[in-house]
């Protein structure tokens, strides 16, 4: 399916988001939102994506 990850167009195989997450190698505390919703962290597994979805997801950074 294709999606959209951060601005840039990726086929996947994943079908949940916490799929998705494990599939593209994220990992640690991230932040998630598909299509501009966010989507918490105890939903991700049964986040059901879609083909065109938008993902964005960020991690906190450290430093000042």
């Amino acid at each position: 399916m294709k999606i959209v990850i951060n601005g840039a167009e990726r086929d996947v195989v994943a079908t949940t988001l916490a799929a998705l997450l494990e599939e593209r190698g994220f990992s640690g505390r991230v932040a998630t939102a598909v299509n501009e919703t966010f989507v918490p962290a105890a939903m991700r597994a049964t986040h059901m994506l879609q083909n065109g979805d938008r993902i964005e997801v960020v991690a906190p950074m450290q430093g000042g």
